[in-house]
């Protein structure tokens, strides 16, 4: 509570009190006891009264984000020039009074949510993209009262800043802004593009009028359930196209697996058989060798006595008549040339 709410409560009481105390003079009168003392109490109170309610009414305190412009009868355009800043002041009593503005920051909303916007029910921007399309915008706008030129503010536009301004302003800014974008854009890539578009369009327009625009909030971009649906319907078809370029990926990779497992198989039947036929060849070099060396050893003695071994186990000893020959063949001894 301010100095100045403070007075104007004391005062209500004062002017309370004065008439409680003229109420209570007339009953007194009208039963004929004597007022002695009311009537000076009654003055007193006047006085306080009236001196409580000047007061009051000239003090003007302002908040820390409040200025105030001075509604003067004696001013030459009905008005100070020169706004009221934070704190305590003194205007002339019941001939000036102060008009408030708060300089915080505020919030203006447009929305479909009703719970959301500033104004009840669906509230967003309907705008047409540069092929025609349709589109819902919710959006924001942060914005202050310039406090240096807040008595031209007042004097075009009053309180009605918001309305008139702010609100006009920014769908007119959106509207703007969409139509220079195809619908496909604003679906990919452009969306922050846009953005800083409007953010641009209102700021220089909000400037123009006094208003300073801190920021600017694209909250949503909503399509017409046609588009929608299109869209839904291309995604599918972009999502089935990548599964079935899957699919002829898998199966690529599948056959070139085939084949290189293929193509080893074969490369190590052809090793195989390569090793196969090297061993026979080294057999056969090595049987060749082996036969060379046994031919060069053999002798006829050697023949004679292999064949003699080979005759029966278990002979021993051979008679033969006295100039009779061998009755067996001996073998050949002689050995053919190679």
């Amino acid at each position: 509570m301010n100095i100045s709410t403070l007075l104007q409560g004391l005062a209500s009481f004062a002017w309370i009190g004065v008439v409680g105390v003229l109420v209570l003079i007339f009953v007194r009168a009208s039963r004929n006891q004597p007022a002695k003392g009311l009537t000076s109490l009654v003055v007193i109170l006047l006085v306080v009264a009236l001196l409580l309610t000047t007061v009051g009414a000239g003090l003007v305190f302002l908040q820390a984000n409040e200025y105030g412009v001075v509604i003067s009868a004696f001013a030459e355009k009905g008005y100070r020039e020169t706004a009221l800043t934070p704190g305590l002041h003194w205007i002339i009593p019941f001939v000036e009074s102060v008009q408030k503005y708060s300089i915080a920051r505020q919030t203006y909303t447009m929305s479909s949510t009703s719970s959301e916007g500033a104004v009840q029910g669906d509230d967003s921007i309907q705008a047409r993209t540069k092929d025609g399309q349709q589109i819902f915008i919710d959006a924001s706008v942060i914005y202050a009262v310039d406090p240096t030129q807040l008595i031209q503010l007042h004097t075009i536009w009053q309180n009605r800043y918001e309305e008139n301004v702010v609100r006009p302003v920014a769908r007119a800014a959106i509207r703007n802004a969409v139509s220079q974008f195809g619908v496909e854009e604003l679906v990919s890539t452009k969306r922050a593009e846009l953005e800083t578009a409007i953010r641009d369009e209102i700021q220089t327009k909000l400037q123009d009028n006094n208003i300073i625009m801190s920021d600017f909030l694209l909250r949503n971009i909503r399509f017409s359930d046609e588009y929608a649906a299109a869209v839904e319907q291309k995604q599918v078809a972009e999502q089935q196209a990548q599964q079935a370029k899957f699919v002829v990926e898998s199966k690529k990779q599948e056959a070139e697996q085939a084949r290189q497992t293929a193509q080893g198989q074969a490369d190590a039947a052809v090793i195989a058989a390569k090793g196969a036929a090297e061993a026979r060849l080294i057999n056969a070099q090595a049987e060749a060798k082996a036969n060379e060396l046994l031919s060069a050893s053999l002798t006829p003695t050697l023949l004679q006595y292999q064949y003699i071994l080979k005759l029966a186990p278990g002979v021993q000893t051979i008679f033969i008549p006295s100039g009779n020959q061998f009755i067996l063949p001996l073998p050949n001894t002689e050995l053919i040339p190679q």
